[in-house]
């Protein structure tokens, strides 16, 4: 029995959209001889690009501080991008957990971030460690040697660019040992984990009450004794500087940095995702000159 008309044309339609899925995410022969690196956050995908330049085509899945990496739902289009990957570059830790389903039965080489955090078996792991120069460091090697592999003809290209971005990093270490060295053990309140690692590396103390981050990040309410102490250590005079998530947050965060700006205490702003037209390097220096301002250091 023969098909209708309408069906066939809607099966041709389906597999040209498939196509064009796969030449806009840049997988395959669509990629110009380019290695296909795709990765979950823009962050990981400009590290990509600093490490790979012109021999590298990628694919940032969330690429816009509108998508929230936790709460992400794959497409077509990403399936379609990681099949044709060459290396998937993902945050891991619970932080996107999407791609898991995405990685079933690809054959790409996959670079985890967080495993390369010495603590990213323990309880309370805090998966944000694009904001640990160290780790992303040991994270720049890793996206080397994989490049290098699925292109051994761009190995010099890749070790060049490799160390360009470690030293960049080495020097964001260096910044913030110098905060911790001018402005030692002061007081900040972190309203979200997002800047932990950047706190402790520059010798912050967190003066946030226990469990006021945590159901910041978990997107529950604050209990209210909780927000009163919060409230409380914010006029205690013991806080130099409010470091909020500007993508994570509601009434009791926004309570606080009201509290702060009373105070005129300043409240510094990180993201997780880069702003468009910045790269990862760049991002990493702003944020602890942002922080260091803040602090006095």
């Amino acid at each position: 029995m023969q098909k209708p008309l309408v069906a066939l044309a809607l099966a041709a339609a389906s597999i040209l959209a498939l196509a064009g899925c796969s030449a806009a995410t840049g997988t395959g022969a669509d990629s110009g001889g380019k290695i296909d690196v795709v990765a979950t956050t823009n962050v990981y995908g400009s590290i990509a690009t600093e490490i790979g330049g012109d021999r590298v085509q990628v694919t940032s899945i969330i690429d816009s501080l509108s998508k929230d990496p936790h709460e992400y739902e794959a497409t077509a289009r990403d399936r379609l991008a990681v099949r044709g990957a060459a290396l998937v570059i993902e945050n891991g830790g619970g932080y996107d957990p999407f791609m898991k389903d995405l990685l079933d039965g690809s054959k790409a080489t996959v670079v985890t971030a967080a495993d390369a955090h010495p603590g990213h078996d323990q309880e309370g792991f805090n998966e944000h460690v694009w904001f640990d120069p160290t780790t992303m460091i040991t994270v720049v090697g890793q996206v080397e040697s994989a490049l290098t592999k699925a292109d051994p003809a761009g190995k010099e290209q890749f070790a060049k660019g490799a160390a360009a971005l470690t030293a960049d990093l080495t020097r964001a270490e260096g910044e913030l040992a110098a905060i911790k060295a001018k402005a030692p053990g002061a007081g900040v309140f972190i309203t979200e984990p997002v800047p932990g690692y950047l706190a402790d590396a520059a010798g912050l103390v967190d003066k946030a009450p226990e469990g006021f981050a945590s159901a910041v990040e978990e997107g529950h309410d604050v209990a209210p004794a909780t927000l009163l102490a919060a409230v409380n250590v914010i006029k205690s005079g013991e806080v130099k500087a409010v470091l909020a998530n500007s993508q994570a947050g509601g009434s009791e965060t926004q309570r606080v940095e009201q509290e702060a700006k009373a105070a005129g205490i300043p409240v510094v702003t990180f993201t997780e995702i880069l702003p468009k037209g910045t790269a990862y390097a760049e991002w990493m220096h702003a944020a602890i000159a942002s922080l260091a301002a803040a602090v006095g250091a």
